[in-house]
């Protein structure tokens, strides 16, 4: 059983998280570590219909966003990584600067001390340079900054198109395969010049 950490921030995005959890439950081998922060909920009630049941329904297990305490908080504690999404500047900052006041940063740097995997969907645009070094020191703590970029030769046709094509890209980088995720396949469309 392979464990995946995912962490809600307050960025806008929430359903990214979500969405992260309900394809991991559909997933038999994975069980999944959650912590939503409080700016989550408060983005979670703007964004979307879903309820704070909703969310505690979808993850094997919830931690409370300030429990320092928690088992994802140790590095005995053996996971396949963490995928934070979204993923606030805050969150980056605490990230960058090892900065681990509450359990979402907490968790990444473990998982960054211990060279497991930490994914980063940075929700935030257009960028400062302040934004730019957190990024660079981030990744070079070992973290995998991808901000949530449509993939369109998906040839998405709904906001769930997007929202499962990201996911699923995300959670290979924790060598989590989805089922149904559409690949490049290297064909061209271009018309014959004939």
């Amino acid at each position: 059983m392979r464990r995946v950490i995912v962490g809600i921030t307050g960025a806008s995005g929430a359903i990214y998280g979500i969405r992260t959890l309900e394809l991991l439950k559909k997933l038999d081998d994975v069980e999944t570590h959650a912590i939503v922060t409080p700016s989550a909920q408060r983005t979670i009630a703007h964004e979307t219909d879903y309820r704070p049941d909703d969310i505690r329904d979808l993850a094997d297990h919830l931690h409370h966003p300030r429990d320092i305490g928690a088992a994802v908080s140790s590095g005995s504690f053996v996971t396949a990584g963490m995928l934070v999404a979204p993923c606030s500047v805050k969150t980056l900052s605490g990230i960058a600067n090892s900065y681990g006041d509450e359990l979402v940063v907490r968790a990444a740097d473990v998982c960054l001390k211990e060279r497991r995997r930490v994914v980063l969907l940075l929700r935030e645009t257009p960028f400062h340079a302040g934004h730019i070094d957190l990024m660079a020191r981030a990744t070079a703590n070992g973290a995998i900054v991808m901000p949530p970029v449509p993939a369109f030769y998906a040839m998405p046709t709904s906001i769930e198109d997007i929202v499962d094509q990201t996911v699923s890209r995300a959670l290979e980088l924790l060598d989590v395969v989805v089922p149904g995720i559409k690949r490049w396949d290297g064909r061209s469309v271009l018309p014959d010049d004939g």
